[in-house]
């Protein structure tokens, strides 16, 4: 993947770092991503992130696997073995809610769990690049993108006016890849410069 080149900038308090946000998008800066250490109500909409489609894939994975239960039990107990259970017919459908409402809720849990590990590309031989070691401690970071048209100081300055405590570039590759960090991480530590402290 292409190295790409980005200005990331820490924030102490969660208040700066929301309105910095805004102040990015409203200049009209491409923001690549922020990092906190923990969930800040409402950064998403200020982001200009949309809704999450979990809840829809979670309720198409319910749904398969209900029709699995049902279709299964249904085929065993009246067609493939045919059991006589205390005179009680072949379709006997309230004896199998248990275990299709169980079926559903783990095909549901399974495949949204899934579902957001490749969304969010976790796996434990996934590695990606950290954009500042206290991201996700003590400190709000804030990741821009520059393009060929962003002047990378301008946005420095900017990030810097907003309340940003450190602020440097870095070049970093904005996918993932498979293996361990240590090549993949000091060639691109090898290219950071640091512009504030």
């Amino acid at each position: 993947m292409a190295v790409k080149k980005f200005v990331v900038a820490c924030f102490d308090e969660e208040d700066v770092l929301f309105k910095a946000v805004k102040q990015v998008r409203k200049a009209g800066y491409k923001l690549h991503d922020v990092y906190t250490p923990m969930p800040i109500h409402g950064l998403d909409t200020a982001m200009g992130l949309r809704d999450t489609s979990l809840h829809t894939a979670g309720f198409v994975y319910g749904i398969t696997g209900t029709t699995i239960a049902l279709s299964s039990i249904s085929w065993i107990f009246t067609k493939d073995w045919p059991l006589n259970i205390g005179g009680k017919p072949h379709l006997a459908l309230p004896a199998w809610i248990p275990i299709t409402f169980e079926f559903t809720v783990l095909m549901a849990a399974v495949g949204m769990v899934l579902t957001f590990c490749y969304l969010c590309q976790l796996a434990p031989f996934v590695k990606k690049h950290h954009f500042h070691l206290r991201a996700t401690d003590d400190k709000f970071v804030m990741v821009i993108e520059c393009n060929g048209k962003t002047n990378d100081a301008e946005v420095s300055s900017f990030l810097s006016a907003a309340g940003g405590t450190e602020v440097n570039i870095q070049h970093a590759e904005t996918g993932w890849w498979l293996g361990t960090y240590d090549k993949e991480q000091k060639l691109i530590a090898d290219k950071t410069e640091t512009v504030t402290a």
